[in-house]
């Protein structure tokens, strides 16, 4: 059974930083598609960044490019965000998920509708 179980959210000012991580079990030391998404109050869940299976591709919605960067530890066991130059429009419950299906096109890893599994989310606040 995968569980993935997110850590790392916390209250910060903006320009600030945090660093999420997501650790995962289930599926032996084998990690598939993996994903952060984040929702805001009132919002839809929208695809913040995606690695390929393999941790050769990565994937970022086009408002956290050059600011976000996701990464998986060498044994794939704990997938990371690393949030830099926090705004408050970041604010949301950012939450890991992953898939076993692969996708067709490079903007299907950031829809929410090609993964599986999710975890319970960790909420991140980001003050002005």
């Amino acid at each position: 059974q995968v569980q993935l179980v997110e850590s790392g959210g916390g209250s910060v000012q903006a320009g600030g930083s945090l660093r999420l991580a997501c650790a995962a079990s289930g599926f032996g030391y084998v990690r598939y598609n993996m994903g952060w998404f984040r929702q805001a109050p009132g919002k839809e869940r929208e695809g913040v960044a995606a690695i390929r299976a393999g941790g050769g591709s990565t994937y970022y919605a086009e408002s956290v490019k050059g600011r976000f960067t996701i990464s998986q530890d060498n044994r794939r066991a704990t997938l990371y965000l690393q949030m830099n130059s926090l705004e408050p429009e970041d604010t949301g419950m950012y939450y890991c998920a992953e898939s076993t299906t692969g996708a067709v096109w490079a903007d299907d890893y950031l829809k929410a509708a090609l993964y599986s599994y999710w975890g319970q989310g960790t909420q991140v606040t980001v003050s002005s």
